[in-house]
């Protein structure tokens, strides 16, 4: 038997509204929004991507680690090259280092690393 469920994970950003609405987006998910904290949860509220506004905020650095990435996320989709342009245009930003062929590196506008997967 567990003894809990339904985890979700934060993020830790200096703007809530921005990287919500972000993720949001590109997940397809409801954004909840208050001050310093927003949820983003899809319609059958199955699953939770939280994010706190935290002061001085220092973006991971990618690909070294001088500010380490602790935490990132991967995400699905069928086709790496239509994906692409959609979430450069909800503000990801795509770093030059590109270690793999089944996935894509981008930096959502918090500058956290996440990368679109198609395997």
């Amino acid at each position: 038997m567990a003894i809990a469920k339904y985890p979700s994970f934060v993020l830790d950003c200096p703007d809530t509204a921005v990287l919500s609405q972000f993720y949001g987006e590109l997940l397809g998910w409801k954004v909840e929004a208050r001050d310093g904290w927003a949820d983003i949860r899809p319609e059958d509220g199955s699953n939770c991507i939280s994010f706190q506004q935290v002061k001085d905020f220092k973006a991971p650095s990618w690909p070294g680690q001088d500010v380490p990435q602790q935490l990132h996320l991967d995400v699905m989709v069928e086709d790496l090259d239509a994906a692409e342009p959609e979430v450069l245009a909800l503000g990801a930003t795509k770093p030059d280092h590109q270690p793999g062929t089944s996935f894509r590196v981008f930096l959502d506008p918090a500058g956290h690393p996440f990368c679109l997967c198609v395997d």
